[in-house]
């Protein structure tokens, strides 16, 4: 029995360093490849680099809107975080708390747009954008990324809110405490690793978003990071040295906030898990 214990462990790291290796590899490659040129890109790909060149992040950040870019991807994922924090845990919270008909009707609404795919209806959307004057600025992504995480956020947090014992309120609430006081000073810090996995999930999906800005800023005005890059990208010949470079320097915040908040990021998603 304990060499077919070993036997299974063995077997699971080498599958989990496989996995590991080729979720890595093209991070790695990413990282080789944007201190090459384009020609030694071109030439070999997969080849170490001779040396450390630098000149495609010079180009980008100097002679570029690549700076501009960033900020405005900054800028985006930031406010739409803040929003879903202010927002979506008040939701979860109330439905929740409240479990009533009417509650359970608003939560099956929402649940019930995480069903529809956005392509479904994109069209449609892109023209309420004009009508209300959110087409072309950065209002408009920010209005659709917390909309579209209603849904998810909200199974989030009321699944982990199952885990938090009312009586805590119920000892606030006789103390004098307002319905605000008591969920934004006591259950609102409880919900740390629920909101750090909010954080990650949405802020990563945010800051690497690639259609919506693509569609909904159009070209020449507002760009944010990744569609700047997918201009080096042509018909007939590429950039890579820009486009890898540009990458990279989009990987460096994601991974230091993900990074941070990695213990908090497990923690939710295992306790949402269990709890729902």
């Amino acid at each position: 029995m304990q060499k077919r214990r070993k036997l299974n462990d063995i077997l699971l790291f080498a599958g989990t360093l496989l996995l590991a290796i080729v979720f890595f590899f093209p991070i790695l490659f990413n990282i080789m490849s944007a201190f090459k040129s384009n020609a030694e890109i071109m030439k070999d790909a997969i080849a170490f680099p001779k040396g450390l060149y630098l000149d495609s992040f010079k180009y980008l950040l100097m002679e570029t809107e690549y700076p501009r870019a960033i900020l405005n991807s900054l800028i985006l994922t930031a406010i739409s975080i803040l929003f879903m924090i202010l927002l979506i845990p008040m939701a979860g919270y109330a439905i929740e708390r409240h479990n009533k008909r009417w509650t359970r009707a608003v939560f099956i609404f929402f649940l019930a747009g995480m069903m529809i795919p956005f392509q479904a209806y994109m069209i449609p959307l892109f023209k309420e954008l004009k009508m209300l004057g959110l087409y072309g600025n950065l209002a408009g992504p920010v209005m659709i990324y917390i909309s579209g995480s209603v849904g998810f956020g909200s199974l989030l947090y009321t699944s982990f809110l199952k885990g938090i014992p009312r009586e805590i309120e119920e000892s606030a609430e006789i103390d004098g405490c307002s319905k605000y006081g008591i969920f934004w000073r006591i259950v609102f810090p409880l919900l740390g690793p629920c909101t750090a996995t909010l954080v990650v999930l949405n802020g990563l999906g945010i800051w690497n978003d690639f259609l919506m800005p693509m569609l909904v800023l159009p070209s020449g005005q507002t760009k944010t990071m990744i569609v700047e890059i997918f201009y080096y990208v042509g018909e007939f010949s590429s950039r890579w040295d820009m486009i890898f470079a540009g990458t990279t320097m989009s990987i460096i915040p994601i991974l230091i906030v993900f990074l941070s908040l990695q213990k908090y990021f497990v923690k939710g998603i295992a306790s949402g898990a269990i709890k729902g």
